[in-house]
């Protein structure tokens, strides 16, 4: 499937730099470069049968052909053609170049919707056919691919059509057992039920099949990885040593059931001496930081080290005040001890922030702390992955919303210890659809159990006539002394503009609450220092209210905190406004959400409506997948997955879920080594380089 595009009858270096243009370079891209939708041309009517709304295929002389140019800017072509049983108009805008094409006297054939409009029946812009003499229409279900300018169907379609007559056969990707099983036809007759179905039932059995190809071989190669990882022996935990209870001990809160079942299931695969790949997901304000927090500890209690990556600086610096925050009630424990004489496990706990920021001599302490040993716990950015960066006995890696990471850069951190555990963790609540697709290699634990006193986000979507109202709302929470975020999009396309929207309603503010409360802004553009100083007046409570762009989405944990309030909401995604919306409640004080839009669209209103509806964040993500559609898996690029090409996570759910089961027994039936020499070529193929080093090195 990698040979050349020169080797199809009739594709010559002008028709290649065409399928170029729509990335088709090989015949194996040209194959794989389905349809969009197909076209059922295999019933024609007669002019007379047409009826208003069908969509369908006629067949007519041309009886008359007229220009028009109502405007500037806008020519109509209307072409009329006829039969014995009556006239059809055909309309074609700002075409008027192909008048010339069409003779009185032709015969066409052509393929749309039926509209009537002025008195009679008409298409517009349908597929239109030109039959010469003694010519047949194409007819049965006819492929539309999508395409770019000066490429036409005909460039694809008859590169496809001569590839297929030149060949009788596809190597086969799947076990044959398995082809078996399912009963599945031939992959050459798949590809071409794919490019001309016979029948629709046909085009549906290929499209199944190549979906739970894909499935499977993706799937197949997040169990090699796992497998891969965990051939290895690593390390082995003792069970709970002092530092777990006594962290439990000083907790001020008992750990929901949630998050128990959650430790217990790390605390097992800490003791075993395979290593540790666990997926942790939890809604914003869950409770994961405690369980990560329990994890770091039972490394350290076993005279082990552990590391913590987040995606940017500001949840890096949270999780570190966080950790310290919960590790102080082992200080006056470790006290008592030490005078009881019981001073085994209960020293204090050494902890490191490591990120962009830290200064250069401080950064060789934590590099020498790190090294020696001496640092327990170091909590960083990508900072963690450089090279001068090394571990005395590493352990334990957890990793922050790996969406943000790439697989390479998780498994840079893995390397700096031997065959370390690794959990997962985060907060942006991912489909089990995804969950199986994306982080396949991993265990998943859930917590989805709030702690309790937390009382729900309430969520109101309103316009901007609602301005004035909400003013008097934030200033009668912020002199209640709570605070208020005021969140502005911000996107590249019109990121000036943004900025310029964002700075204005800071000023607005500012002014209207001038010398009454504190009002801060942040964005992107301003220097690390600059927003450290306004994000910590923020937690100290100086500033009551809070203009920012989105760069305080994640991470940002303020209790005090009780109004989110999203301007332009329609411009955010599902997930990230639930992302927002969890920014407050996360006190016991009751909490609101105001999602202002003045948008009428139909999409805008139901992305809003789940908002307002719902607080589970399962169900928003769900919501926000069907809504967006699967397109690229959360960012797979990133991660070393492909795109799916065919397979719809969504709609093929129960397709993923046996294609999983059936490379789990695959590779249990042949070992690890036979699998890696089958599926090694295609996996390459398809997951690409990073992917492969990973895999393979």
């Amino acid at each position: 499937m990698d040979e050349s595009l020169l080797t199809i009858k009739g594709v010559g270096p002008g028709r290649v730099k065409q399928l170029n243009k729509l990335g088709i370079t090989d015949v194996s891209s040209l194959l794989t470069y389905f349809p969009r939708t197909y076209e059922d041309r295999s019933v024609s009517y007669l002019i007379g049968a047409l009826k208003q709304g069908a969509v369908g295929a006629t067949k007519g002389t041309v009886l008359n052909i007229q220009e028009k140019k109502p405007r500037r800017g806008l020519s109509i072509l209307e072409i009329y053609i006829g039969d014995a049983t009556g006239r059809l108009k055909v309309v074609l805008f700002n075409q008027g170049y192909k008048k010339n094409f069409y003779k009185v006297g032709q015969r066409l054939h052509v393929y749309g919707k039926v509209e009537f409009a002025y008195g009679s029946l008409q298409m517009n812009t349908p597929h239109i056919e030109i039959l010469r003499e003694g010519q047949v229409a194409e007819a049965g279900i006819v492929p539309v691919y999508p395409l770019v300018d000066g490429v036409s169907q005909f460039v694809i379609r008859h590169a496809i059509s001569n590839w297929f007559a030149a060949n009788d056969s596809l190597p086969e990707l799947l076990p044959t057992d398995i082809t078996k099983e399912h009963n599945f036809m031939t992959r050459y007759e798949a590809f071409k039920e794919m490019h001309n179905p016979l029948t629709v039932e046909r085009y549906g059995l290929a499209r199944k099949q190549l979906a739970y190809e894909e499935l499977f071989i993706m799937q197949a190669g997040l169990l090699l990885l796992r497998e891969r990882e965990q051939a290895e022996l690593g390390i082995k935990m003792q069970p709970n040593g002092d530092l777990v209870p006594a962290f439990l001990k000083a907790l001020p809160f008992a750990l929901t059931g949630d998050q128990q079942k959650a430790f217990n299931e790390i605390a097992a695969d800490m003791e075993d001496e395979r290593p540790m790949r666990r997926l942790l997901q939890g809604d914003v304000g869950s409770g994961k930081t405690v369980v990560g927090a329990l994890s770091l500890l039972k490394a350290v209690e076993n005279g082990y080290q552990g590391a913590l990556m987040a995606p940017t600086e500001i949840l890096a610096q949270q999780h570190y005040e966080g950790l310290t925050e919960l590790m102080a009630g082992l200080k006056p424990l470790a006290q008592a001890a030490t005078e009881q004489g019981q001073t085994a496990g209960l020293g204090q706990v050494k902890m490191a922030l490591l990120t962009g920021s830290t200064k250069p001599a401080e950064r060789q302490v934590i590099y020498e702390g790190l090294a020696d040993g001496t640092i327990d716990i170091v909590i960083g950015t990508h900072a963690l992955i450089q090279d001068s960066v090394t571990f005395k006995k590493l352990a334990l890696v957890i990793i922050d919303e790996q969406h943000r990471f790439g697989v390479e850069q998780r498994a840079t951190l893995q390397r700096k210890g031997h065959h370390p555990h690794m959990l997962v963790m985060t907060a942006t609540p991912i489909p089990r659809t995804m969950t199986l697709s994306i982080y396949g290699d991993l265990e998943v634990s859930l917590i989805k159990e709030m702690p309790p006193g937390r009382k729900p986000v309430l969520t109101y979507a309103v316009d901007s006539t609602y301005k004035e109202r909400l003013h008097r709302f934030f200033e009668k929470e912020m002199t209640a002394g709570h605070q208020v975020y005021v969140v502005c999009p911000l996107v590249e396309e019109s990121e000036k503009l943004d900025l310029v929207a964002a700075e204005q309603l800071y000023e607005e503010l500012a002014e209207k609450y001038h010398n009454k409360f504190g009002v801060g802004l942040v964005h992107g553009r301003m220097s690390a220092a600059d927003k450290e100083a306004i994000m910590d007046a923020y937690y100290k409570g100086t500033i009551k209210l809070l203009v920012s762009t989105t760069v305080i989405e994640v991470g940002v944990n303020v209790p005090n905190a009780t109004i989110m309030c999203v301007e332009g909401a329609e411009r955010f995604g599902l997930s990230q406004l639930h992302q927002l919306r969890g920014r407050v409640g996360r006190g016991s004080t009751q909490s609101y959400c105001i999602l202002v839009s003045d948008s009428h669209s139909e999409d805008s209103k139901q992305r809003l409506a789940v908002m307002t509806s719902t607080q589970d964040g399962f169900v928003v993500a769900e919501q926000d997948l069907l809504l967006r559609g699967s397109g690229q898996l959360f960012g797979l690029a990133q991660s070393g997955l492909p795109d799916l090409r065919i397979a719809n996570i969504l709609k093929d759910i129960d397709l993923l879920i046996a294609a999983r089961q059936d490379a789990k027994d695959w590779l249990a039936k042949l070992g690890f080594d036979e699998a890696v020499k089958l599926m090694k070529p295609e996996l390459l193929r398809r997951f690409g380089e990073s992917f492969q080093r990973i895999l393979y090195s």
